[in-house]
């Protein structure tokens, strides 16, 4: 390939924005200063997980996950639809880096409610922001226990948000994440702090969307996190764990499921949905 060609593609590359951040800012309510700051990331760090929720319906239908940004924006932003920790986490990092924050991918092997028998392969795709020279994890793609807060990576300390606390101990690989419910912290993944590529990232998404032994392939699952709850979906179980603590659990039949997609999760629920909705529901 000549020097002319790969110039033209490279321009082609600098001048396509990461994201269209109007569009972005209206799908979870931001109307805040658009400075690379603690306090934006604070922000758009609890209005994403609220407004775009967690799911992997396109997994069950076999459809696979497409990361590319086009694809992504389409289907997060402009579908009103969610996704899992590949797509919220790639969208995240282009909104910040837009921003003009300096972010870097990270890889995790999820434990939360793992038995430690069968371990998980590292899948989970989180993100690394530096701030003043400041290490923070975001990550807006952990489903029903998702950190509402950017968590300081310096510190072993425990770190509160609206709903559970957090802390990031030493580990054998690097960091493990543990959440706070009620006196016991459970841990929720083991974190590598060595920058990943998105090639990287690729064949984790790959493997986590495609796998017959993937958790997405088996379970219904859907996650929406407010100031004021926790909403989470696992087939036909519907939790809500209020910011109090209080927590309310029901059993759903397939229409009350299509119900809750709708209008508990904010999801457009598709026709096509309800074939996979009665493989983990009731009628």
């Amino acid at each position: 390939m000549n020097e002319t060609v790969l110039e033209q593609q490279s321009a082609g590359r600098a001048e396509r924005p990461l994201v269209d951040l109007d569009a972005y800012f209206a799908r979870i309510g931001y109307r805040g200063p658009r400075t690379p700051t603690l306090e934006t990331l604070r922000a758009l760090h609890e209005l994403h997980p609220a407004a775009i929720p967690f799911e992997a319906m396109d997994v069950l239908l076999g459809r696979g996950i497409d990361l590319d940004p086009a694809a992504v924006d389409a289907k997060l932003i402009d579908a009103k639809r969610g996704g899992y920790c590949h797509e919220h986490n790639g969208l995240f990092k282009r909104v910040l880096r837009t921003l003009g924050f300096e972010v870097e991918n990270l890889m995790g092997r999820v434990v939360w409610m793992v038995p430690p028998a069968s371990p998980l392969p590292r899948g989970h795709a989180a993100l690394r922001v530096t701030i003043d020279g400041e290490r923070w994890l975001a990550d807006v793609g952990f489903g029903g226990c998702v950190p509402t807060s950017p968590l300081r990576m310096t510190t072993s300390e425990a770190q509160p948000t609206r709903h559970e606390s957090f802390r990031l101990v030493p580990s054998p690989d690097g960091f493990m994440l543990e959440a706070l419910r009620g006196d016991t912290w459970l841990p929720m993944y083991e974190l590598v702090e060595r920058p990943q590529f998105d090639v990287d990232l690729a064949m984790m998404n790959w493997f986590t969307a495609t796998h017959p032994e993937s958790v997405f392939k088996r379970a219904l699952m859907a996650a929406r996190t407010t100031p004021e709850a926790r909403y989470g979906l696992r087939d036909n179980r519907l939790t809500v764990r209020h910011a109090d603590g209080k927590t309310e659990h029901r059993a759903l039949s397939a229409a009350e499921v299509e119900q809750a997609l709708e209008q508990v999760f904010k999801l457009p629920v598709e026709p096509a949905w309800r074939d996979v909705i009665a493989r983990f529901a009731p009628a």
